[in-house]
Protein backbone atom coordinates (compact mmCIF):
# COMPACT_ATOMS: atom_id res chain seq x y z
CA UNK A 1 0.00 0.00 0.00
CA UNK A 2 1.29 3.13 -0.89
CA UNK A 3 2.31 5.62 1.81
CA UNK A 4 0.50 9.19 1.59
CA UNK A 5 -1.79 11.18 2.58
CA UNK A 6 -4.60 8.48 1.62
CA UNK A 7 -2.72 5.42 3.15
CA UNK A 8 -2.12 7.05 6.31
CA UNK A 9 -6.34 7.82 7.05
CA UNK A 10 -6.82 4.01 5.25
CA UNK A 11 -4.71 2.90 8.69
CA UNK A 12 -6.55 4.65 10.89
CA UNK A 13 -9.81 3.71 9.71
CA UNK A 14 -11.73 1.00 12.06
CA UNK A 15 -11.57 -2.33 11.02
CA UNK A 16 -15.61 -2.72 10.26
CA UNK A 17 -15.39 0.50 7.72
CA UNK A 18 -12.15 -1.09 5.81
CA UNK A 19 -14.08 -3.94 4.95
CA UNK A 20 -16.78 -2.02 3.88
CA UNK A 21 -15.10 -0.28 1.61
CA UNK A 22 -13.14 -3.16 -0.01
CA UNK A 23 -15.86 -4.86 -0.84
CA UNK A 24 -17.56 -1.39 -2.26
CA UNK A 25 -14.34 -1.28 -4.49
CA UNK A 26 -14.68 -4.76 -5.35
CA UNK A 27 -18.18 -4.14 -6.24
CA UNK A 28 -17.48 -1.60 -8.34
CA UNK A 29 -14.92 -3.58 -10.33
CA UNK A 30 -14.87 -7.25 -10.54
CA UNK A 31 -12.06 -9.17 -12.27
CA UNK A 32 -12.71 -9.73 -15.68
CA UNK A 33 -13.90 -13.11 -16.53
CA UNK A 34 -12.64 -15.49 -19.33
CA UNK A 35 -15.45 -18.48 -18.61
CA UNK A 36 -19.05 -18.06 -19.49
CA UNK A 37 -20.75 -16.07 -16.06
CA UNK A 38 -21.95 -19.04 -14.26
CA UNK A 39 -25.10 -18.82 -12.57
CA UNK A 40 -25.70 -15.31 -10.04
CA UNK A 41 -25.98 -17.39 -6.95
CA UNK A 42 -22.84 -18.70 -7.44
CA UNK A 43 -21.18 -16.20 -8.67
CA UNK A 44 -22.05 -13.96 -5.79
CA UNK A 45 -20.91 -16.74 -3.57
CA UNK A 46 -17.83 -16.76 -5.40
CA UNK A 47 -16.91 -13.26 -5.05
CA UNK A 48 -18.02 -12.70 -1.94
CA UNK A 49 -15.50 -15.72 -0.76
CA UNK A 50 -13.02 -13.93 -2.81
CA UNK A 51 -13.60 -10.44 -1.39
CA UNK A 52 -13.91 -11.92 2.19
CA UNK A 53 -10.45 -13.97 1.60
CA UNK A 54 -8.73 -10.87 0.14
CA UNK A 55 -10.41 -8.30 2.70
CA UNK A 56 -8.78 -10.88 5.23
CA UNK A 57 -5.12 -11.08 3.89
CA UNK A 58 -5.70 -7.13 3.72
CA UNK A 59 -6.36 -6.74 7.45
CA UNK A 60 -3.42 -8.93 8.31
CA UNK A 61 -1.49 -6.92 6.40
CA UNK A 62 -2.44 -4.02 8.27
CA UNK A 63 -1.80 -5.48 11.59
CA UNK A 64 1.34 -6.51 10.49
CA UNK A 65 2.20 -3.38 9.66
CA UNK A 66 0.05 -1.75 12.50
CA UNK A 67 2.61 -4.46 15.00
CA UNK A 68 5.77 -3.23 12.93
CA UNK A 69 4.54 0.41 13.63
CA UNK A 70 4.25 -0.32 17.30
CA UNK A 71 7.28 -1.62 17.91
CA UNK A 72 8.94 1.09 16.11
CA UNK A 73 7.11 3.33 18.07
CA UNK A 74 8.07 2.14 21.80
CA UNK A 75 11.97 1.74 20.59
CA UNK A 76 11.46 5.67 19.19
CA UNK A 77 9.91 6.19 22.70
CA UNK A 78 12.71 4.08 24.92
CA UNK A 79 15.39 6.36 22.61
CA UNK A 80 13.67 9.54 23.48
CA UNK A 81 13.56 9.11 27.26
CA UNK A 82 17.13 8.14 26.79
CA UNK A 83 17.91 11.11 25.17
CA UNK A 84 16.06 13.24 27.62
CA UNK A 85 17.88 11.74 30.12
CA UNK A 86 21.13 12.56 28.40
CA UNK A 87 20.35 16.11 27.86
CA UNK A 88 18.92 16.74 31.82
CA UNK A 89 22.71 15.22 32.48
CA UNK A 90 24.17 17.67 30.41
CA UNK A 91 22.28 20.64 31.81
CA UNK A 92 23.16 19.55 34.73
CA UNK A 93 27.31 19.50 33.96
CA UNK A 94 26.48 22.79 31.89
CA UNK A 95 25.52 23.97 35.00
CA UNK A 96 28.00 23.28 37.01
CA UNK A 97 30.69 24.24 34.70
CA UNK A 98 29.19 27.70 34.53
CA UNK A 99 29.69 28.25 38.21
CA UNK A 100 32.98 27.12 38.18
CA UNK A 101 33.88 29.57 35.12
CA UNK A 102 32.01 32.18 36.68
CA UNK A 103 34.46 31.30 39.95
CA UNK A 104 37.48 31.72 38.23
CA UNK A 105 36.49 34.88 36.14
CA UNK A 106 36.63 36.46 39.72
CA UNK A 107 39.60 35.14 40.98
CA UNK A 108 41.30 36.26 37.72
CA UNK A 109 39.85 39.62 37.61
CA UNK A 110 40.92 39.93 41.64
CA UNK A 111 44.56 38.17 40.62
CA UNK A 112 44.76 41.09 37.63
CA UNK A 113 44.27 43.45 40.96
CA UNK A 114 46.50 41.92 42.80
CA UNK A 115 49.27 42.25 40.60
CA UNK A 116 48.63 45.30 39.79
CA UNK A 117 49.15 46.61 43.19
CA UNK A 118 52.13 44.12 43.31
CA UNK A 119 53.63 46.00 40.46
CA UNK A 120 53.06 49.46 42.51
CA UNK A 121 54.28 47.90 45.74
CA UNK A 122 57.70 46.62 43.76
CA UNK A 123 58.20 50.13 41.74
CA UNK A 124 57.67 52.04 45.36
CA UNK A 125 60.27 49.38 46.78
CA UNK A 126 62.14 50.36 43.87
CA UNK A 127 62.39 53.50 44.41
CA UNK A 128 63.13 53.44 48.21
CA UNK A 129 65.42 51.48 47.67
CA UNK A 130 67.52 53.76 45.58
CA UNK A 131 66.88 56.80 47.88
CA UNK A 132 68.36 54.99 50.85
CA UNK A 133 71.29 53.97 48.99
CA UNK A 134 72.72 57.26 47.99
CA UNK A 135 72.72 59.63 51.03
CA UNK A 136 71.06 62.29 49.56
CA UNK A 137 68.93 65.11 51.49
CA UNK A 138 65.65 66.09 49.71
CA UNK A 139 64.68 69.11 50.49
CA UNK A 140 60.51 69.12 48.57
CA UNK A 141 58.48 72.48 48.17
CA UNK A 142 61.52 74.27 46.23
CA UNK A 143 60.86 74.82 42.63
CA UNK A 144 63.65 73.26 39.98
CA UNK A 145 67.14 74.96 39.98
CA UNK A 146 66.41 77.69 42.37
CA UNK A 147 69.48 77.34 43.92
CA UNK A 148 71.82 78.25 40.87
CA UNK A 149 75.10 77.43 40.25
CA UNK A 150 76.21 77.02 44.09
CA UNK A 151 73.69 74.80 46.14
CA UNK A 152 76.14 74.74 49.00
CA UNK A 153 76.14 78.63 49.69
CA UNK A 154 72.20 78.71 48.98
CA UNK A 155 71.73 76.24 51.43
CA UNK A 156 73.57 78.51 53.82
CA UNK A 157 72.07 81.45 52.85
CA UNK A 158 68.66 79.96 52.98
CA UNK A 159 68.52 76.99 55.71
CA UNK A 160 69.09 79.73 58.89
CA UNK A 161 66.31 81.46 57.65
CA UNK A 162 63.94 79.11 57.18
CA UNK A 163 64.64 77.55 60.54
CA UNK A 164 64.77 80.15 61.85
CA UNK A 165 68.00 79.13 63.42
CA UNK A 166 71.91 80.72 63.56
CA UNK A 167 74.66 78.69 61.65
CA UNK A 168 77.98 77.56 62.66
CA UNK A 169 79.72 76.24 59.27
CA UNK A 170 81.96 73.41 60.16
CA UNK A 171 85.87 74.22 60.52
CA UNK A 172 86.96 72.56 57.31
CA UNK A 173 84.16 74.65 55.10
CA UNK A 174 84.83 78.31 54.93
CA UNK A 175 82.44 80.82 54.24
CA UNK A 176 83.72 81.72 50.83
CA UNK A 177 83.56 78.35 49.20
Amino acid sequence: MPRGKTAGKALCKPARQLLFSEALRQQKHPAPAASPPPSHDTMSDNTQGASMDRILQEISAVGRKLEGMDTAMSALTAETRSMHLEIVGFQSQISGLDHRVAAVESQVVSQTDRDQELLNLRSKLTDLEDRSRRNNIRFLGFPEGIEGTDILSYLRDTLPKLADITFDPPSGISKSA
